[in-house]
């Protein structure tokens, strides 16, 4: 497999995905979020993928082995903040 970057390629950071599905594809849109007060959060939408569902799938498996790896060497990923100490303000 010979794999080459594009002269349009760019990289992105993301701290939010809406996921869209319908009968034909999967639709990932990546974004930043960010938030001014605990009231009120900003995405800013920066990117869609589309893909089908079979890659959907590979996706999925893959990023399943890769977190089950993380996990395993670094501890337990928590999708909620943990405490009562949690830093309040904007997001980055």
């Amino acid at each position: 497999m010979n794999v080459i970057q594009t002269p349009d390629f760019r990289e992105s950071y993301a701290n939010s995905v809406h996921v869209r599905v319908s009968v034909w594809d999967f639709q990932l849109v990546f974004g930043l979020a960010s938030s001014e007060s605990p009231e009120q959060v900003t995405i800013r939408n920066q990117n869609a993928i589309f893909l089908s569902p079979q890659q959907a799938k590979a996706l999925w498996n893959i990023l399943g082995q890769n977190l089950a790896q993380y996990e395993q060497a670094f501890g337990t990923l928590n999708l909620e903040p943990q405490g009562r100490n949690f830093p309040e303000g904007p997001v980055n």
